[in-house]
């Protein structure tokens, strides 16, 4: 099993999210990560995505958040990223912070 994976993602937070200052409603971001997805699915650049509707800062890299190990990240996306293949692209991952779609690049 890897101890560390690198990953990028998509983060749609919203109103009432952990450290949020999105004016976007629960519903309205999780309408969009699952239109994001979609795109995603239909052959859509990630990280052309991640730039234009990731609310995190790592979207102005294309939603790059490099390597990290276990014990780093919120358990869910932690999960997720190290459950993922390289090149897998997850589904919609609910955390604190909001919706992720999270695809694991090493």
């Amino acid at each position: 099993m890897a101890d560390k994976v690198k990953a990028s993602h998509i983060l749609l937070m919203y109103q009432g999210s952990s450290r949020s200052r999105a004016t976007r409603s629960k519903a309205e971001a999780q309408q969009q990560a699952d239109s994001l997805l979609a795109q995603l699915q239909a052959g859509g650049d990630f990280a052309a995505l991640a730039r234009e509707h990731s609310d995190c800062p790592s979207g102005k890299s294309g939603g790059d958040l490099g390597a990290f190990g276990r014990g780093q990240m919120v358990k869910a996306f932690e999960d997720t990223a190290f459950g993922l293949p390289v090149g897998g692209t997850s589904g919609v991952v609910e955390t604190d912070f909001g919706y992720h779609i999270i695809q694991r690049t090493g």
